[in-house]
């Protein structure tokens, strides 16, 4: 017994413990259940009815505190130090509203749980459930088919359309669901078994969490799902009074929309959550916004969204210009040339190695041995290479000499590369040019160093070394810069070209349809619309197959989904099989990973790896395999890993006339009616390994009696759960059933981490062709390769992690500061540590005494003189500096802000007091001496507040502006920094070490330079005003007064407001771009903003009369200063 063993005896395993806490759970709400199973269809409704009031008074004193306080901050307007307490004040009330929520809730859980359990229960029982009407029974009549009103009651149906189908409710929740949904409901991730019901077991956490009115986010992988469950689901919960809705089912930033996030229950898929969330971040007005605050989340098949999509970034971008100028049309013949000189090389060499290895020679065996290592480094995915390397002896041949070459950190390794054209990693997803690919590749009469990167730091200390002048030095840098820049993009575009010809196969990682390159999803072999690899590999496939190769798009927004969903309260997940990812679940999202028991033991029979020495054999055995279960009456799955493999085993099925339907990216829509058919005797069924997910596959008795759905999994998954998913397809609800998988030593898997030991363990016993070996230790052996594997992409998706944790802090001060400025509430605050922050960067930018230089920044910034003399300056400490010049900024900013007012508050009042009833909102114009600004503002607000609401709407529009022109050219910047500090490496530098420190310099630069331009504005801002003519004005301009004559009645030009002239960003296109070019990213275009004809307007001279109206010249009124 073992030391492990030895501590589960005595304090027993995770799970046990687990079900030791949860049990009692399950007996509190089976003994509500019991209570209330007697009571009336109305009071069971309003058992509910009781429980949100409970939960609404367990925090009415904190949500009456929050009220009391904002209304303290609108009317009394406190100053700026008690805002500030206030607002945090505010926050701490929040949180604590939180807390208490989960207590109640916990406190009310069997009540609310057995509250569900027999509602299913009595939809189950009655097909028609009479209840006393209500407003929401009534509203709800007029557009559901499953309740209808008669009279004084509404009458509830238990047969309704989910999905395109008619369902009749017929399931009610079992114990094992009862631990799921209180799994759930604790924020921790629920493994369940398929067929277990998922989908019922979220309504208990889902109607228990509703009750509290902040919103419940239930999100699935696809818009079928959600749409489905949200009609399939939906009755329960409005029956008690609770509104439901679906994202999926509206449009992007439509009023429909925001309504359907103001449901107390809002179905949606994790891309369409995420993208509303950035659109949110862009809006222009309060009323744009539609979501609410991530209150929770539960995600249906977890591991697929927070695992394989986690990494992925939601993309809003646009287009840049000259985006459609690129290099890989230009570069890829020199590629494709360099690619077919390597293959005809390594197959040279691969034969001069085959024949020396059989030659017998001990000296000519080693020189082949060295050059079969060759041809491994030149082609790794060279198919007679890999099926030499399966035959007896030869891979431990090659593992051999590699680790000579590794040796002293791979010192000698060179003598085995040099002689290659470039050098792949497929481990590692790289590939190196050599110096003779890069002499190759270079053209005649080009410079030797074309695609070679030069070493920065030494060139600038050759150039500072120079005896040169100042600018000619910089001049020198300058150019040596833009050589670095134009050769970086131009050996980034090769490497992209070699990797798409070399790395990615046709019907393997992609397709293409339609002329465009489609990626195909490694985990359900669906097609990923619309998705893309990122950082130009994408283009250089475009390139290889000869499709168009798309333009270069800017990023005005993105998040990624793992940051997404770390915004939630609280956060909840669901899926089939997340246990071998415990480990990154907690890591990254803090979420306890549960294993659920099944309802019924499981039946299926999952047998040992039958293990093959070629895929022709493998292949052979599953064909010999799916003919004896269909002869006994069985259907079968066949679990591919490509759409290559899938038709491959479809022309062999199809050789053999056996009749047999394919389930892969090209044969996507027939998804829901091949996977219904799947489960019918005989049936044979090929199918990537989690396509169908989210579907149950049925058996009739007489499939169960002949032994029910065999598995057969023709290559071992890389990750661990996709193999249980496969399995897991069979053995639903305690049926028969069988799995195995056939594997093969050229298998990828096999092939880069787990071969050695079976290969030389196949050797020893001498196997031969087509025997299989079969062993539970073999299995075990395949599971650590997978461990490894799985491993391997942890660190990777750490590694990326920390690359979007830095994004991730800047976004988060960004958006929080631009949604305090959209919203109104703080913004105040928000200008004066503006200010303040201003303050004190223009103290430190003269900290040397540079007086004068600190006067002129002031009259740029601040428009105000120095309000302390040169001797102050220099001997005064920076930080009472900052503060006395604050002060002076703030009050000179109010005094600009009451002029304002002044201004025009008697325009306000006499327009709305006669036109008051024409106008809703207003257009103010105002400026800063250099550009006109139009400012919204509703009229009667502005009349009330005597146009305070002014001075706040124009603080407003000018941070909104600032804030978004800044930031979309900070995530420019941040895109070209990510692909530039991969270069560092050639340089033996941490790329992400030098992405933290630069990124944290762009952002510092950014936000100085967002506050200098929002300071500048502010300061400056003034409404025009018309001064009085001369009597020789007046003449000069009696020609004109009739014409201008309602315009020189008023001081202020007031219009009807209309949309204001921002730029949209929400229908920009919206994409899910893969950082790392691995198969998860999605993109869904937006309908593009129609382009309008650009109108050219008389632009007013400087000598011409100002269009005021006051007869002056424009350069000597409005034209000032311009």
């Amino acid at each position: 017994m073992g030391f492990n063993d030895i501590l589960k005896r005595l304090f027993g395993n995770k799970a046990d413990r687990d079900m030791k806490e949860l049990l009692p759970i399950v007996s509190k709400v089976n003994a509500e259940w019991e209570k209330i199973k007697g009571v009336s269809h109305d009071e069971l409704r309003q058992i509910s009815a009781d429980l949100k009031a409970k939960i609404h008074a367990h925090v009415k004193a904190e949500e009456d505190e929050i009220a009391a306080l904002k209304a303290k901050v609108e009317n009394e307007k406190p100053s700026i130090e008690e805002r500030e307490e206030i607002y945090n004040r505010i926050d701490k009330l929040e949180e604590q509203i939180n807390t208490k929520l989960e207590d109640v809730l916990n406190e009310i859980l069997p009540l609310a749980f057995a509250v569900m359990k027999d509602t299913a229960r009595r939809f189950k029982e009655n097909k028609e459930i009479v209840v006393k009407a209500n407003d929401f029974d009534r509203n709800l009549a007029v557009t559901k088919d499953f309740v209808e009103i008669d009279g004084e009651d509404a009458v509830y149906f238990n047969s309704w359309m989910a999905g395109g189908n008619e369902v009749t409710w017929d399931m009610v929740h079992y114990d094992v669901q009862l631990i799921g949904g209180s799994v759930l409901h604790q924020g921790k991730i629920a493994e369940m078994a398929t067929g277990e019901g998922k989908t019922l077991v979220a309504t208990l956490p889902v109607f228990l969490n509703a009750l509290t009115g902040r919103g419940v986010h239930v999100v699935t992988v696809n818009d079928y799902l959600a749409k489905r469950d949200s009609e399939w689901m939906g009755p329960l919960y409005m029956f008690h009074g609770l509104s439901v809705d679906c994202i999926e089912k509206t449009e992007p930033n439509s009023p429909e929309r925001r309504k359907a996030y103001q449901a107390d229950i809002t179905f949606g898929t994790n891309n369409e959550f995420g993208f509303d969330y950035l659109r949110d971040n862009m809006a222009i007005h309060p009323e744009d916004l539609v979501q609410r605050k991530h209150h929770y989340a539960i995600v249906d098949e977890v591991d697929s969204v927070l695992i394989d999509d986690a990494r992925t970034p939601l993309i809003i971008s646009g287009p840049v210009p000259k985006g459609d100028i690129q290099m890989f049309d230009e570069y890829k013949p020199r590629v494709e040339k360099l690619v077919r000189m390597q293959r005809e090389l390594v197959a040279r060499i691969f034969t001069e190695a085959k024949a020396l290895l059989a030659s017998g020679d001990r000296k000519q065996e080693e020189q082949g041995a060295i050059l079969l290592l060759r041809a491994y480094k030149g082609l790794p995915k060279y198919k007679p290479l890999i099926k030499f390397l399966s035959e007896q002896g030869n891979k431990a041949t090659l593992v051999k000499t590699e680790n000579i070459y590794m040796q002293e950190n791979n010192r000698r390794m060179p003598e085995i590369t040099d002689e290659l054209y470039f050098v792949i990693d497929e481990k590692q997803n790289s590939i190196d040019l050599t110096d003779k690919g890069h002499d190759t590749i270079t053209a005649a009469g080009e410079d030797p160093n074309f695609f070679i990167l030069p070493d920065v730091g030494s060139e600038l200390a050759e150039i500072d070394k120079m005896n040169l002048t100042e600018e000619e030095k910089l001049e020198k840098k300058d150019q040596m810069v833009q050589n670095y820049a134009a050769k970086s993009e131009r050996v980034h575009t090769v490497n992209q070209l070699l990797k798409a010809y070399t790395l990615f196969e046709l019907d393997v990682e992609y397709v293409v349809i339609d002329n465009k390159v489609k990626i195909v999803d490694e985990q359900t072999g669906r097609i990923m619309d619309g998705r893309r690899y990122s950082d130009g590999l994408h283009q250089a496939i475009e390139a290889k197959e000869r499709v168009k190769v798309e333009a270069a798009t800017q990023t005005f927004a993105t998040i990624t989904l793992q940051n997404y969903f770390r915004m939630y309260h609280k956060l909840s997940g669901m899926t089939g099989t997340a246990e071998t990812e415990a480990g990154e679940f907690w890591d990254i999202y803090k979420l306890d990973v549960v294993v659920i028991p099944t309802n019924r033991p499981i039946a299926r029979n999952d047998m040992n790896d039958r293990i093959y020495k070629t895929k022709r054999e493998k292949y052979n055995a599953v064909i010999e395999e799916i003919v004896r279960l269909t002869e006994a009456g069985r259907p079968v799955l066949v679990g591919t890993t490509s759409v290559e493999i899938s038709e491959l085993l479809s022309r062999m099925l199809t050789m053999r006339k056996i009749k047999h339907n394919v389930l892969n990216a090209k044969l996507h829509q027939k998804e829901a009616e091949i996977v219904a058919t799947a489960g019918q005797s005989s049936t044979v069924t090929i199918a990537t390994n989690m396509a169908g997910r989210g579907t149950d596959i049925k058996l009739s008795q007489e499939v169960k009696a002949a032994g029910g759905l065999a598995i057969i999994g023709t290559e071992r998954h890389e990750s661990r759960r996709v193999d249980r998913q496969l399995r897991g397809r069979a053995g639903r609800q305690g049926d028969p059933g069988s799995s195995v998988f056939f594997v093969s030593l050229e298998d990828d898997l096999m092939r880069l981490f787990a071969s050695e030991k079976i290969a030389g363990l196949m050797d020893k016993l001498g196997f031969k062709e087509g025997e299989v070996l079969e062993h539970s230790m073999l299995s075990k052996s395949v599971e650590r390769a997978q461990k490894k594997v799985e491993e391997n992409n942890f660190g990777i998706r750490k590694r990326l992690l920390e690359y979007d944790d830095v994004m991730n802090s800047q976004r988060n001060v960004i958006y929080t500061r631009r949604r305090h400025a959209l919203m109104g509430e703080r913004i105040g605050l928000d200008v004066l540590n503006t200010i303040y922050d201003t303050s004190v960067a223009i103290v430190d930018q003269h900290a040397d005494g540079d007086y004068e230089g600190f006067k002129l920044e002031l009259f740029k910034t601040f428009a105000m003189e120095c309000p302390f003399t040169e001797e102050e300056f220099k001997n005064g400490k920076a930080d009472k500096l900052a503060d006395k010049l604050f002060d002076e900024a703030l009050q000179l900013f109010k005094r600009r802000m009451e002029r304002m007012t002044q201004v025009a508050n008697p325009v306000i009042k006499q327009v709305y007091e006669h036109q008051g009833a024409m106008y809703e909102n207003i257009m103010i114009p105002i400026t800063d001496g250099k550009r006109m600004y139009n400012v919204s503002c509703n009229l009667k607000e502005a009349y009330e507040t005597e146009s305070k609401a002014i001075t706040k709407a124009f603080q407003k529009s000018i941070v909104l502006h600032t804030i978004d022109e800044a930031w979309k050219e900070h995530l420019r910047e941040m895109d070209e920094l990510r692909h530039s500090v991969q270069n560092a490496s050639y340089e033996n530098k941490d790329p992400l070490l030098i992405y933290k420190l630069e990124s944290y310099n762009l952002f510092k630069n950014m936000v100085d330079m967002m506050n200098r331009k929002t300071a500048a504005v502010l300061m400056r801002g003034q409404i025009p005003v018309r001064e009085e003519p001369t009597e020789e004005e007046k003449q000069a301009m009696a020609a004109r007064q009739a014409a201008m004559e309602e315009a020189a009645r008023q001081r202020i030009a007031i219009q009807r407001a209309e949309a204001e002239r921002h730029q949209d960003m929400s229908k920009y296109r919206t994409e899910k771009t893969d950082i790392s070019g691995n198969n998860n990213p999605e993109e869904r275009a937006q309908q593009q903003p129609r382009q309008e004809p650009v109108r050219a307007e008389k632009r007013v001279g400087r000598n011409d009369p100002c269009p005021c109206g006051s007869g002056k010249k424009y350069k000597n009124c409005h034209g000032q200063g311009l």
